[in-house]
């Protein structure tokens, strides 16, 4: 009798499905994905960049008192403009009207002195020519009317500087700008040992914008020949500044420990927006390139080393992936070094779906704003 042999349970359960059944077909193809290309093309690009600063003014005035005595009165708004010769203060002249009074009496008494002398010395010159005086009182004489000249010179400037002190009584503006708060009220004692401040004028119109720019920039802008471009300006909240400025100069040296060089730009103010110490951005052109390279941000992925990489479409509707090297961003665009030419179809949308060497189904590219203009697409 032979020996009945027995075979494992999960040996018999490995051999079921394979008795009676088909090899199992292969999964379909996936059908090529559908992206939307962009051409790629050149054009000439504004390279800018947007520095930090802030506003000065033009012209800063300090409004002081230049003679010692109450101040009677403010004749000025706060805040307002002023022009230049417009009274602001008032200081009491009593006392100055009273000292230009006395240097005219001593003025006037010296010209008198020097009047008689005069007329002493011509009669003396005479009475030398009889032998009617001697010659020492004739010398005297000449010396006394020497001495007389120079009283009345000492007298004269007296008198000018009374009148001149009398006149700064009346504070004036030297400059035409806006006005600030008055540091004194009526009833101070002004100018008593030293000359008070008493208010601050600061031409606002036109106004500078004071920045700073590294030296490696700056030499990239006097060879692009746009020093004397024009200047945008940002203000705080990101808007643009309506009017445009002009660069006026640069410092001569560069800041040893930061390596930056302070530049000044000039732009109209009207309307009195921007005010001193207020910061800002200046956009500056640093260059302009013509025949370059650019394709959308959008379509770019970033990689290391400064490379990047993108999805095109070749001449065989099949995907590829071309790495290529970028440079400044220009509004939504970045500027391409390497890696395209020109011409190349560059995929927009679905960069997902498409695989590196599969075909594709290209279409062109429609911006969304068409699209939501389009009566079709809806």
């Amino acid at each position: 009798m032979r020996p009945i042999l027995f075979l494992p349970l999960s040996v018999i359960w490995l051999c079921l499905p394979s008795c009676g059944k088909k090899t199992a077909a292969a999964p379909p193809a996936m059908p090529p994905a559908h992206v939307s290309f962009l051409p790629v093309t050149k054009e000439t690009v504004t390279i800018t960049r947007d520095l930090p600063g802030r506003i000065d003014a033009v012209r800063v005035a300090e409004v002081r008192a230049r003679v010692a005595g109450i101040l009677l009165k403010k004749t000025f708004e706060e805040g307002a403009e002023v022009k230049a010769g417009d009274v602001l203060f008032q200081i009491d002249p009593a006392p100055l009207q009273a000292a230009r009074d006395s240097a005219q009496a001593n003025y006037v008494r010296a010209e008198a002195n020097a009047k008689q002398t005069q007329n002493d010395d011509k009669r003396f010159r005479e009475l030398v020519a009889v032998n009617a005086v001697s010659r020492k009182e004739a010398d005297d004489s000449e010396s006394a009317v020497a001495v007389a000249s120079a009283e009345l010179l000492a007298a004269k400037a007296a008198l000018t500087t009374a009148e001149l002190n009398l006149g700064y009584a009346t504070v004036t503006a030297p400059i035409s700008g806006r006005i600030g708060k008055a540091v004194v009220t009526e009833g101070a004692l002004v100018g008593q040992g030293s000359a008070t401040l008493m208010a601050v004028i600061q031409q606002l119109d036109p106004i500078y914008f004071d920045f700073t720019q590294s030296s490696a920039d700056l030499v990239a802008l006097k060879k692009a020949g746009t020093d004397e471009s024009k200047v945008s300006l940002l203000l705080e909240d990101g808007s643009a500044y309506e009017h445009h400025g002009r660069l006026l100069f640069s410092e001569v040296s560069v800041d040893q420990t930061t390596g930056m060089v302070t530049l000044r730009a000039e732009f109209p103010n009207p309307k009195g927006d921007l005010l001193p110490g207020l910061f800002a951005r200046a956009r500056v052109v640093q260059a302009v390139k013509e025949n370059v390279v650019t394709v959308p941000q959008r379509a770019v992925t970033r990689a290391t080393a400064g490379m990047s990489s993108v999805l095109l479409v070749d001449d065989k509707d099949h995907a590829e992936l071309r790495m290529i090297r970028t440079a400044e961003a220009i509004g939504d665009k970045w500027v391409v070094e390497s890696g395209l030419e020109g011409g190349e179809r560059l995929v927009m949308e679905g960069q997902l779906k498409a695989r590196p060497g599969a075909p594709v189904v290209p279409e062109p590219y429609v911006p969304p704003q068409e699209k939501s203009s389009d009566p079709k697409a809806h």
